[in-house]
């Protein structure tokens, strides 16, 4: 575990964001780092692309909406 100087805007947008996803403020910001560096490794990807490849591989199964 590290210490990571972030500017106090962007913490209050991710202590925000925590609040809403249930996330503590330290997991919200690995959520969006995560997602970020996914991101970067695959531009063509799209951000459900990407939440749907990490579901796949920690072997959440994900309803079809179609399904329902």
């Amino acid at each position: 575990m590290g210490i990571v100087k972030i500017d106090d805007d962007l913490h209050e947008e991710a202590r925000r964001a925590s609040t809403v996803m249930c996330r503590s403020i330290n997991a919200q910001a690995e959520f969006w780092m995560t997602i970020g560096m996914l991101a970067e490794a695959n531009p063509t990807l799209s951000f459900n692309e990407i939440v749907k490849m990490q579901f796949a591989a920690a072997h959440v199964r994900m309803p079809d909406l179609a399904d329902a």
